[in-house]
């Protein structure tokens, strides 16, 4: 009577799947730490071999841009052209007033048509170019990001569109800077 339990018992765990789901989670672990481990045996015979360099996964960076200290000669190394037309088909959300300028939510939405970059400055920063954006064509032109700003300033957006470079500004009270200031 005994062994006929254990058996029924047994049956009944195979038919429900309760063995077969232990065994099959005990083999799908498996089967995920072989890939990791030779996922990372992969990548460490390239790097150590030079086939793939720490140096290449870094994205490049204009610096003479984002070191500029006025912003005439920011957007002038940043878009090729200090030259912009003041637009009012650009939109700059922003607060008026912000307690801490390390932290400043920014929004920029446009309705001009072939748009290729969005550009922020803080004019009054040490180093006025705050951020670039690359946009491809078939992209909404909207972005939202937080900017630091050092003290009160106008934030500008330069929108190139069609070749051209169109701009607007808001100006943002700071009363703590956020740049080291």
């Amino acid at each position: 009577m005994m062994l006929e339990n254990k058996f029924n018992t047994n049956v009944s765990r195979v038919i429900s799947g309760r063995e077969l789901f232990s065994s099959r989670r005990l083999s799908i672990s498996r089967r995920l730490f072989l890939k990791e481990t030779l996922n990372s045996a992969a990548i460490s015979l390239a790097v150590s071999s030079g086939i793939l360099l720490p140096m290449q996964a870094f994205a490049s960076w204009n610096e003479a841009a984002f070191t500029a200290s006025n912003l005439q000669t920011a957007i002038k190394s940043a878009l090729g052209s200090d030259l912009t037309e003041a637009s009012n088909k650009i939109t700059i959300k922003a607060p008026k007033t912000v307690e801490n300028g390390a932290i400043v939510p920014i929004t920029v939405s446009s309705s001009l048509e072939e748009i290729s970059t969005i550009t922020l400055f803080s004019e009054n920063n040490s180093t006025p170019l705050v951020a670039h954006f690359e946009l491809d064509k078939d992209c909404d032109a909207f972005i939202s990001t937080r900017i630091k700003m050092g003290k009160t300033s106008n934030v500008v957006a330069v929108v190139s569109a069609s070749r051209k470079n169109y701009s607007t500004r808001k100006q943002v009270n700071v009363t703590i800077g956020g740049c080291g200031s």
